[in-house]
């Protein structure tokens, strides 16, 4: 727009000056404000302000006063810094080289330092504590502080990285609390997951509070993140959920080095700006953090507003660049772009233009930051902290595009670290073996470490620190379960349902039902769980302030602030950050919550398996339900719902056990006994305890049996029992029949029909759980070998499998890879019949007969290998074959149709 008349322009500048100058800026920004809104009023547009110039955020004048000792703090700052360095340095000896990173701690230390002395909470503080989220790289930082403390020894700092060679004595790489479980709360080194977790964090402290189970109402989470790593998916995409619950416990601090793992992160942009952009128009309140208090009095000079535009106009790959060169390269390349610049910095030397800092290593501007984010009301915020990596490693580290992948400090480099940070160790000691450089401890008893411990001790105690103190609650009596153990007579119900059934007879339990956490991720009605709404209600924490349009039905849509259940949308990735949340909540808050995530066919372990394994190195404990599940099961849906091969994706993770139940009374039990794991008082281990129960379901609905009277209980739970044996009368060959889950039935008639038609005996096994059996026979294999000379415990599939005659055919509905598992520890000859390919939409006996995987086409295969040993006349299978129609789909009769869950 053009400016028709500047003289009033000049003016009404010149008058904002002034008030500025004489009133100061929190009544300027006041004035700023009430304009903006009465302009809003008189429908005058007012561009979107996303972006601020690139200074900071709090003006001079509204800094607090810094209230620690900055001399102490300095001094065991630097300490820090230095043993950090050295943990990583000393893990390069010869013979170990395990890698580590030296610059990620070195640009983060004043961020984290005045935090820790200030801000961050330990759980023995009467508020509760803050849950804090460390950058996953900084951890060399993280253990060098707990050297300070006491609470680890320089042997123990030499056991980093070396976990098992070092046993007891030794340190994970990265925050994993399975690694050391005394120490770490969060794993967040898998980038992108820190974010998302710790906004689902938040929403779950907030959860607790509104449900009265505990009061979290004065305490924070605060999240340190990488701005590269804000690139991720997970760390942007849930963040309107924290605006919209306005979680203002919620702090992100962005580390923004302007670097990633190889080089800029925006070298043509500036990634603060788009940061700023990007969570302000999410809602969020940002601050940001760029300039230390040696900027302060140049950007007071600046009355032409020069400094500021060079300041918005470098790009980032130049700021970067300005600090892997010297003062008086940034003299000429950075002040020397304006004379009016350039006249600014003439009185200073090069050494001074150097040691202009950038602000997140300012303790009194981070300090202020960190104030203003406990004060502000009604949004989470982020705070854009802008640093150098490598930052007082010497000019071999700082802002080096390969800094991050630098592992080793040279004797010079050792040296000039040394002097630069005052630590009383000889060129004689450095120069002896320089991977073998001395830690520096001043001594419990030294000023500056009597005011750490003093801090610390005043703020609630040590952090990271994971505890895992909980009152027990006594698990749901036996009566619970038996409406699930009595089957259904001559209704039909899918798994689901069954599962669903149960859940509510659980949730009814005095102790342990309101403990239940249902998490789901928009697919309620598809379980039939929106006969949940309208008792226990929906989570939100504004409550229902709208209309229902279904407020007159029995099943009507009901949210309410105190709600139990967790429906976070459609999120898969959310929904595994809460039941994350929820299912460490013994450790987090010493409150024990039983999350239950259901999530539809494959979008559990498929979409979101980094997400799991973080849950499983957080030791998050639960219950994970795969509905829908199955690759023909769910019929008309396709290819990208179709879920063949989740189990073997969960296979692989060693903290999920996975049961693929085919009645309800398996479901009872394998509920029951994951519970009692889980949640109930025994003495088995933190091994047992720290799992999640994950379980396959189906859609399709069918008649379940009452709960057999001589049921192999234990059988049931290890993975194998056998539901059938052939009839007496039977006098042909026998053969064994497996299934799991949905294909549980087709089995069952696989064996009638071949005892009918073909004088074939055969025994029904339902495999309950072929993961679990596999790790048994593994783990038994690894005892032999461990225990050479003593006698080899014989897998317990083996074992059940032992005393059984003929072949065995096993089918599922998921793809060979899931039972062909246990092929190396089944003793008899062993055939497998499974759905390969990508699903498709068809009916259900359609593309079961593809795959051939269905009921005829198990009678088949049993045929075919009794034919091979002899046991039935040549061309016994091929008439069956034929007779079947085995290639025709449209002759498919095993599967029904319908059942929505």
């Amino acid at each position: 727009m053009s400016d028709k008349d500047p003289q009033e322009t000049a003016e009404w500048i010149e008058s904002f000056d002034g008030l500025v100058e004489e009133r100061g800026t929190e009544r300027a920004e006041y004035i700023m404000r009430q304009l903006l809104q009465r302009a809003g009023t008189k429908s005058v547009g007012v561009p979107m302000v996303t972006t601020t110039d690139y200074v900071n955020t709090i003006p001079v004048d509204q800094e607090p006063e810094y209230p620690g000792d900055e001399e102490l703090e300095r001094r065991y700052r630097n300490y820090l810094r230095w043993n950090a360095a050295m943990i990583v340095q000393r893990a390069q000896r010869e013979g170990v080289g395990v890698g580590g990173h030296i610059s990620s701690y070195a640009g983060l230390a004043t961020i984290y330092e005045v935090g820790l002395n200030h801000f961050f909470r330990g759980q023995d503080h009467p508020g509760g504590g803050d849950q804090v989220f460390f950058q996953g790289h900084s951890s060399p930082g993280n253990y060098a502080r707990a050297f300070l403390e006491g609470r680890l020894t320089e042997e123990e700092l030499d056991g980093f990285r070396q976990e098992k060679s070092k046993a007891p004595k030794a340190l994970p790489s990265y925050p994993h609390p399975r690694m050391l479980n005394d120490f770490w709360q969060f794993p967040t080194v898998s980038m992108g997951l820190g974010p998302i977790n710790a906004i689902h964090q938040a929403q779950f402290n907030r959860y607790l509070h509104n449900r009265g189970i505990k009061d979290t109402s004065d305490q924070q989470v605060w999240a340190f993140l990488g701005d590269g790593e804000m690139d991720e998916p997970e760390s942007r995409g849930a963040l309107h959920i924290a605006a919209n619950d306005k979680l203002d416990n919620l702090n992100f601090v962005v580390n923004c080095n302007l670097q990633r793992l190889d080089g800029p992160v925006r070298g043509n942009g500036k990634i603060v700006q788009e940061l700023e952009a990007y969570f302000r128009g999410a809602g969020w309140n940002v601050i940001k953090v760029l300039w230390g208090r040696e900027w302060d009095q140049l950007l007071d000079q600046d009355d032409e507003g020069e400094l500021v535009r060079i300041m918005n106009e470098t790009l980032d790959g130049d700021y970067q660049t300005y600090k892997a060169e010297s003062g008086g390269f940034v003299r000429d390349h950075f002040f020397g772009r304006s004379s009016v610049t350039k006249e600014m910095v003439a009185d200073m030397t090069d050494d001074e233009i150097w040691g202009l800092k950038r602000g997140g290593h300012d303790y009194n501007k981070v300090y202020a930051a960190y104030q203003a984010a406990m004060e502000y009301k009604g949004k989470p915020t982020v705070i854009l902290a802008q640093t150098i990596k490598g930052y007082g490693l010497g000019p071999h580290f700082e802002g080096k595009n390969s800094t991050h992948q630098m592992k080793k400090l040279t004797v010079e480099d050792v040296k000039l670290f040394r002097d630069r940070h005052r630590i009383p160790i000889t060129d004689e000691q450095i120069e002896a073996d320089p991977y073998n450089v001395p830690y520096y401890h001043p001594g419990p008893d030294a000023p500056e470490i009597k005011y750490m411990m003093e801090r610390r001790q005043k703020l609630g105690g040590f952090l990271p620190e994971r505890r895992t103190d909980y009152d027990k609650i006594p698990m749901p009596p036996e009566a619970t379960y038996k409406h699930a153990r009595k089957g259904t007579g001559k209704q039909q119900a899918a798994t689901t349902m069954a599962f669903v059934r149960l859940l509510k007879d659980l949730m009814r339990d005095k102790n342990i039902g309101n403990r239940i956490v249902p998490i789901i991720p928009d697919e309620a009605r598809t379980f039939g769980m929106d006969s949940f709404f309208p008792t226990a209600k929906i989570y939100n924490p504004k409550g229902q302030n709208y209309l229902s349009v279904d407020r007159d039905l029995m099943l009507s849509y009901k949210e309410s602030t105190s709600g139990q259940l967790y429906h976070v949308g459609i999120n898969e990735a959310g929904a595994t950050s809460a039941m994350t949340a929820v299912g460490t909540s013994y450790s987090t808050h010493g409150e024990l919550m039983i999350p239950v995530y259901i999530f539809y066919s494959m979008f559990g372990f498929q979409r979101t398996g980094d997400a799991f394994w973080a849950a499983g190195d957080q030791l998050a404990r639960g219950f994970v339900i795969g509905a829908t599940a199955g690759r023909t099961t769910l019929a008309g849906e396709g290819t990208q719902h179709m879920d063949g091969h989740s189990p073997i994706l969960a296979g692989t993770n060693p903290a999920v056990k996975h049961y693929d139940p085919a009645f309800s009374f398996e479901i009872a039990h394998i509920v029951r006994q994951g519970l009692e794991d889980m949640y109930g008082e025994h003495d088995r281990g933190d091994d047992v305890r720290n799992v999640m129960y994950y379980l396959t379901v189906y859609n399709e609905p069918i008649i379940h049996p009452n709960e057999p009277e001589d049921l192999d209980v234990e059988g049931l739970l290890k993975g194998i029992y056998r539901y059938s044996q052939a009839n007496a009368d039977v006098t042909g060959p026998k053969v064994q029949l497996m299934g799991s889950g949905v294909s549980v039935p087709w089995v069952i008639d696989a064996a009638k029909i071949l005892a009918e038609e073909w004088n074939v005996a055969a025994d029904v096994w339902s495999v309950t759980s072929w993961n679990e059996l596999r790790r048994d026979a593994v783990a038994a294999e690894r005892e032999a070998m461990e225990n050479a000379e003593g006698k080899a415990r014989i897998p317990y599939l083996t074992q059940k499998m032992a005393d059984t005659e003929g072949p065995v055919v096993a089918t599922t509905d998921y793809a060979t890879l899931v039972p062909d598992q246990i092929r190396p520890f089944v003793p008899n000859d062993f055939a497998t019949l499974g759905a390969d390919e990508f699903g498709f939409a068809d009916t259900r006996a359609a593309a079961r007969r593809y795959f051939l995987i269905d009921t005829h086409s198990m009678v088949v295969k049993a045929l075919q290998m009794l034919e091979k040993d002899g046991k039935v006349d040549a061309g016994t299978a091929a008439e069956a074959y034929r007779k079947y129609r085995i290639d025709d789909v449209n002759a498919g009769t095993t599967g029904n149709a319908g059942g929505d869950s």
